[in-house]
């Protein structure tokens, strides 16, 4: 349990060639309120559930805490889920000494292709890869649980 503190950025540029790993995620929520997000996730072959807090000013910082629980009962959750499903790959690519999580996004979100990077603090500096985009931290339109709601082809 604890604080997640993370910067949110679109990609313009090519990074798939410098990924060291890629995993397919399919996640859904039985809560999207901001205040208690309740996600649960396969990711590769693994099932998860995860609940996230409201995010501070910024957007940066957050309560998470998370669990690993079977796939098999992920598959379950998900159909009791809020409409609505997120399909991505996510692909690791390291630059400098952090680890950005860039995902590419399909279905309803085709097209949006989204890096965040985990820091320490809010005011950790960290290298800016040249096919990072715009900052969108604290941007809640980019959150996965909104995305859910109103997907990126639709706007």
């Amino acid at each position: 349990m604890g604080k997640e503190v993370e910067r949110k950025f679109l990609v313009t540029g090519d990074f798939k060639s410098l990924a060291s790993k890629n995993t397919r995620i399919v996640q859904g929520y039985l809560s999207s309120i901001p205040e208690r997000t309740v996600r649960v996730r396969i990711k590769g072959d693994k099932g998860f559930i995860t609940i996230k807090g409201i995010g501070n000013a910024s957007g940066a910082s957050r309560y998470e805490w998370e669990k690993e629980i079977p796939a098999a009962e992920v598959e379950e959750l998900l159909k009791i889920c809020e409409p609505g499903v997120i399909d991505k790959t996510r692909y690791l690519v390291k630059a400098g000494a952090h680890t950005f999580e860039v995902d590419e996004f399909y279905g309803e979100n085709q097209g949006l292709v989204l890096a965040e990077v985990e820091l320490g603090s809010e005011g950790e500096a960290f290298e800016k890869p040249s096919w990072l985009g715009s900052e969108v931290t604290g941007d809640t339109k980019y959150y996965n649980s909104m995305l859910m709601k109103h997907p990126f082809t639709k706007w």
